[in-house]
């Protein structure tokens, strides 16, 4: 019997040896299966961040021309404006956040987009009155960040309720960041190609019928002329309209993508207050954002100035929609453009600058993330947490660029509506598009010096977070 049990296990042992437990080997666990994402969930997913980078685009690059030209507000008010409603979103970021970091409703999400849509457009619309246009535009700009808000901040908490599974969340946030920056792009594309013949030199022989000038005109000059430039300030303010409408339109169709194509699972998210407190205490995370404050303020205080100094400081009003496509993330040399107006150099200076900072700049907070998440292994559901804090700090270094640089306009003499800006304005613009965004650069990429994730600890962070996966 001893025997026979023997010959019994061998042959057991054998059988165990040409057909291995599946379980134990060769197939992963059944929950790593259901968590796999589909190319369409991911391309669905990334789709619907892209409104908000293309709103973001247009307003970063042309609001402020539109409020000072076309809405004719003057520069301490548009500076209100800008300043107001970037800091009223950046604090309304981290506070949503907090409210809605352990859940998402898509449903929430899509009520809001039709509204979000509305204060937008009226963002861009000249209205008949004059004397509230300050009020006006305060308003619907604080609303639109307001909304914007409410809609992003729960779409970037969806990351965390798409999979269980680290991976493919991460493969999903790459998804979503490369249609960001096509956003970027894009955003730009459609606003300055449509608003291009807002901000040409066709009307400027009309508009610069100064009261030095009236004298030496006759009274149907005068009057002819008066006619053409209102004309072309209504030619203006519908490309302006026209331009809002397209990108609320890319809302809409973004939203509903994304809403269809999306389906959350459910997976517990760290509480806000207690991942706040533990991101703050992160060292690596509080340098780069600092670092990062700095270089936002720079990039915003180019985007914002671009046009104007294209359009006033240098000849190349008629190519700024251009340049503008390839500009989007900045360089220090940019500065070449303030002391070598050229096209050609405008162009390549602008290409060199956007392939340099972007790649950077989007790479740096991901390794923040993982250092963190070796730092604090047992929490779970940060990544929003990192990203809200992010957009805080994005929008509030663009209400301080635009805020501070519209003023610097002000007290130049900036002339509301005129073709040609005295030279105290145009030197202004040189130094909000030169000296003080390389000042801000340096000094941000001094801060990096002490950064502590060196490429180094960039690989061992990545190695030790597969062995945790």
């Amino acid at each position: 019997m001893a025997k026979g049990e023997k010959a019994q296990v061998t042959s057991g042992d054998r059988l165990m040896m040409k057909h291995p437990e599946p379980a134990f080997t060769k197939v992963p666990p059944q929950t790593h299966l259901d968590q796999k994402l589909s190319v369409c969930s991911k391309l669905c997913f990334a789709i619907g961040g892209a409104p908000n980078q293309v709103a973001g685009s247009a307003t970063a690059f042309f609001l402020q021309i539109y409020l000072l030209d076309i809405a004719q507000i003057n520069p301490f008010q548009a500076s209100m404006v800008l300043f107001v409603g970037k800091a009223w979103g950046a604090v309304t970021d981290p506070i949503e956040q907090g409210c809605d970091s352990s859940r998402v409703d898509k449903v929430r999400m899509v009520g809001c987009t039709p509204f979000m849509v509305v204060s937008y457009f009226y963002l861009w619309f000249v209205p008949p009155f004059t004397n509230g246009r300050f009020i006006w535009y305060l308003g619907f700009y604080c609303l639109y960040q307001t909304l914007i808000t409410c809609f992003h901040v729960p779409y970037s908490a969806l990351t965390m309720f798409l999979s269980t599974d680290q991976r493919e969340r991460d493969s999903a946030t790459a998804y979503r960041m490369t249609v960001e920056v096509l956003g970027t792009l894009v955003g730009a594309a459609i606003q300055g190609q449509i608003v291009a013949s807002a901000h040409t030199l066709k009307h400027c022989p009309h508009r610069n019928l100064t009261a030095g000038h009236l004298g030496n005109s006759s009274g149907t000059e005068i009057i002819r002329s008066l006619a053409l430039s209102q004309d072309f300030l209504s030619h203006a303010k519908e490309v302006y309209m026209i331009a809002a409408g397209v990108i609320g339109g890319l809302f809409l169709v973004c939203t509903v993508v994304m809403f269809l194509g999306v389906k959350e699972r459910d997976d517990k998210a760290i509480p806000f207050h207690k991942g706040f407190i533990l991101v703050m205490k992160h060292g690596s995370y509080l340098t780069l954002t600092a670092a990062f404050l700095f270089i936002s303020v720079a990039i915003q205080l180019i985007q914002s100035n671009f046009v104007l100094f294209c359009t006033y400081a240098v000849e190349l009003r008629d190519h700024f929609q251009n340049i503008v496509l390839t500009i989007l993330w900045i360089m220090p040399f940019t500065v070449m453009l303030v002391f070598i107006p050229n096209l050609i150099v405008a162009y390549v200076v602008a290409v060199s600058s956007g392939l340099s900072v972007a790649a950077s700049l989007l790479s740096m907070l991901p390794d923040v993330v993982d250092d963190f998440r070796l730092a604090n292994r047992n929490s779970k559901g940060h990544e929003a947490i990192f990203y809200s804090l992010y957009a805080f700090f994005t929008k509030f270094a663009a209400g301080i660029s635009l805020g501070v640089s519209t003023l610097c306009l002000q007290f130049a003499g900036y002339d509301t509506g005129a073709c040609r800006q005295p030279p105290p304005v145009v030197y202004t613009l040189k130094l909000l598009i030169g000296a003080a965004p390389v000042a801000c650069i340096t000094t941000g990429l001094m801060i990096l010096v002490v950064y502590p994730i060196s490429e180094d600890v960039r690989l061992r962070n990545k190695l030790a977070l597969e062995e945790l996966r």
